[in-house]
């Protein structure tokens, strides 16, 4: 397998978790997104949405990290990521798609771009944007997980929900999320942060991390 990917790229580090903990091998093909790297003519013929990540498998170019994230559940089951019970993975979907859904599409960089470029919005401006699309669902979240009364993690070990849930957690504080209201999102974070898979994906550990070469 190939993961084509961009360091700090939310989807792109989902696919990471979810490699690492089926524990697949895969090589990592960086995608510089500040360069429009995704742009490419040649990119875009293998991948016609333009993004990451894109993941070469079994002799097919595949997008889209939900999409992906299930084809790794069905193509390669053990260890699962969903659990067994119907109603367990409900409420597994319920959250992680709160997340996928409501969050990625306002907070992606092209966005985050366009309100610089075209409408002269400051950094701190968008960072206002930023936290207040979180807040409009991590909000919610943190009241289901407080229903629910997680432990660690959502379920018995880590599965989609932390795999989605940890990037966006990454970026929020890039932010300046305050996290203070968020225990049991924070308690989660701490949790997978300390397991192995998600050391190997988290960004600060990829070749392609600017800040890792000096």
């Amino acid at each position: 397998m190939r993961l084509h990917g961009y360091y700090r790229s939310s989807t792109s580090y989902r696919l990471r978790i979810a490699l690492e903990l089926k524990g697949l091998a895969y090589e990592n093909v960086p995608v510089n997104l500040l360069a429009a790297e995704q742009k490419n003519a040649a990119f875009i013929r293998r991948n016609p949405f333009a993004s990451v990540p894109m993941l070469e498998a079994d002799g097919r170019d595949r997008a889209q990290s939900m999409a992906l994230l299930e084809w790794l559940e069905e193509a390669y089951p053990q260890p699962p990521l969903l659990p067994a019970d119907l109603e367990a993975r409900y409420t597994v979907r319920e959250l992680t798609y709160a997340i996928a859904t409501e969050l990625h599409a306002p907070l992606n960089l092209p966005v985050l771009k366009w309100l610089k470029d075209e409408y002269g919005k400051s950094q701190d401006e968008i960072g206002e944007w930023y936290r207040h699309w979180l807040a409009r669902t991590l909000q919610p979240v943190e009241a289901r997980l407080a229903q629910l009364d997680t432990g660690d993690f959502l379920m018995d070990a880590p599965g989609f929900f932390e795999i989605v849930l940890l990037p966006q957690v990454y970026n929020a504080r890039r932010f300046g999320y305050d996290f203070g209201e968020s225990p049991r999102i924070a308690r989660i974070e701490a949790a997978c942060l300390a397991l192995p898979a998600f050391q190997r994906a988290h960004p600060d550990n990829q070749d392609d991390n600017p800040e890792r070469a000096r």
